[in-house]
């Protein structure tokens, strides 16, 4: 994933920006940057690696080293960012979230068309940024560009970009798969993916940018440039698990969504009579936290902390790159409860079930602890096809998904005919499907939430969702 915050003031904004970047931390884990436009000296840029500290340890000095009245941020899990571009549009910085599925053609296709050149990154890559950026400078002005670049980039693309006049110009994604909200405060404005970020900095909501909207952004007010489409896909992840608990997208809250979710959960299960004489309900730390509490709530079983995250020390399990060395920072991490696992009938819920690996772990960890059983659930359906408009569940194949490597078990290729079928608990595929992840990962039990719960979680309009990974609707 990534994210990105940006600020146009009548006064130093570096400060606003460290701190509205900062709080995307828990999007990106690679690189962090901040780029700054100051009327006496232009445009400056600083990058850094965040891989193992925190963005800002590694830019507590920024204050000394950069000024700007405008200045915009980027968390990113993926290449360095934001960047200067000096081009027939002039010279401004850029940053992109999202992911671009086809790369290699649109560099092709570039490179064939101009005769230009890229800077080649290690293998030969190309910065996903600087490919935007090549392909925005195409045209004769920003909106066009941005325009241009979107319908020719097939996956997503939100877009921040500071120009070298202070200000700037936010364009959401062609289908609003990621937001994009703007504030106001006293002294300017700012732009965020995450709406508690800039309601911290004191900044009020004036507008949630539509789908393929583009707006500028100066000290005085925002413009609209071009006007939203009328057709939204936005991520349904963004409430199930990667997005903060403290912010709303669309109007809904991610926290209280989740609490909704867990008490669906729950309903299905006292409907079905599964998992009876559960002593705990908990969550897998920390995204299934929430809805978990949703369930205990529903289902009067207390909720419980059997066992606790070591994070003070130890970066995010997901962080090193071989699967071996996430597992192992994973598996020290966990410090068990005793007296809330020996002998008890637990019931875990989980933010999603992607490849399993590191839950099989830990529900070792639990039985090796005295638990008399482990329940599982699983806070959004069987992930059934891996993402291609963002960076959540990418895979080299399909075939790293669980679900999808579950069903050539038990049928080969014929199955993937029938993959509604694997999805609903109902159905006699779908029960198999869950009796064999049982037995692979050592679940008492296992059930999905529906495609239809976790809608009616949400709020919005089926229509309004993109629901790929889970049944392959664009």
């Amino acid at each position: 994933m990534g994210g990105f915050f940006g600020a146009a003031c009548r006064r130093d904004a570096i400060s606003d920006v460290f701190f509205g970047t900062d709080y995307h931390s828990h999007l990106g884990t690679r690189r962090g940057g901040i780029a700054a436009w100051d009327p006496e000296i232009g445009l400056q840029r600083d990058i850094h690696n965040i891989e193992n500290s925190p963005f800002r340890t590694k830019f507590e000095h920024i204050y000394d080293d950069m000024r700007g009245t405008s200045a915009i941020g980027c968390i990113s899990d993926y290449d360095p960012q934001p960047l200067l571009i000096r081009s027939r549009l002039g010279t401004y910085a850029i940053c992109m979230i999202g992911v671009i599925q086809n790369a290699a053609s649109l560099i092709r296709d570039y490179l064939s068309a101009t005769g230009d050149h890229f800077d080649a990154m290690t293998g030969g890559a190309v910065n996903a940024t600087e490919l935007t950026a090549a392909l925005i400078n195409q045209k004769n002005g920003f909106v066009e560009g941005i325009r241009f670049a979107q319908e020719k980039i097939s996956g997503t693309a939100s877009i921040l970009i500071l120009r070298d006049d202070g200000s700037i110009i936010a364009a959401r994604d062609r289908l609003g798969r990621l937001p994009i909200l703007v504030g106001q405060g006293e002294d300017g404005c700012c732009v965020s993916f995450e709406s508690f970020a800039y309601e911290k900095l004191d900044y009020v909501k004036i507008k949630e940018l539509g789908p393929g909207e583009i707006v500028e952004i100066t000290p005085d007010g925002v413009t609209q440039l071009a006007p939203p489409g009328e057709k939204m896909r936005i991520c349904s992840f963004l409430w199930s698990y990667y997005g903060y608990p403290n912010s709303s997208y669309e109007g809904v809250n991610v926290e209280t969504m989740r609490y909704r979710n867990g008490e669906i959960m729950a309903e299905a299960d006292r409907e079905s009579g599964n998992a009876e004489g559960i002593d705990y309900v908990s969550g897998v730390p920390d995204s299934g936290t929430p809805h978990a509490i949703g369930y205990a709530n529903n289902s009067h079983v207390p909720f419980a902390r059997p066992f606790i995250k070591y994070t003070p020390t130890w970066s995010r399990s997901f962080m090193p790159t071989r699967q071996n060395e996430r597992n192992k920072v994973a598996k020290m991490k966990q410090i068990p409860i005793t007296e809330l696992i020996k002998g008890k009938n637990l019931l875990f819920v989980d933010d999603s079930i992607v490849r399993g690996t590191q839950l099989k772990e830990t529900v070792e960890f639990l039985y090796d602890n005295g638990a008399k059983s482990v329940h599982m659930r699983s806070a959004c359906p069987p992930i059934m096809y891996a993402c291609k408009y963002l960076n959540f569940s990418r895979s080299n194949s399909e075939m790293e998904l669980i679900a999808r490597r579950t069903i050539m078990e038990l049928e080969g290729e014929e199955g993937f005919e029938h993959i509604d079928e694997y999805s609903d608990g109902k159905t006699e595929r779908g029960k198999n499907l869950r009796r064999a992840i049982c037995e692979k990962l050592n679940f008492a039990s296992l059930e999905f939430q529906s495609l239809e719960g976790i809608v009616r979680a949400i709020g919005l309009p089926e229509c309004q969702l993109c629901t790929y990974c889970w049944n392959g609707k664009e």
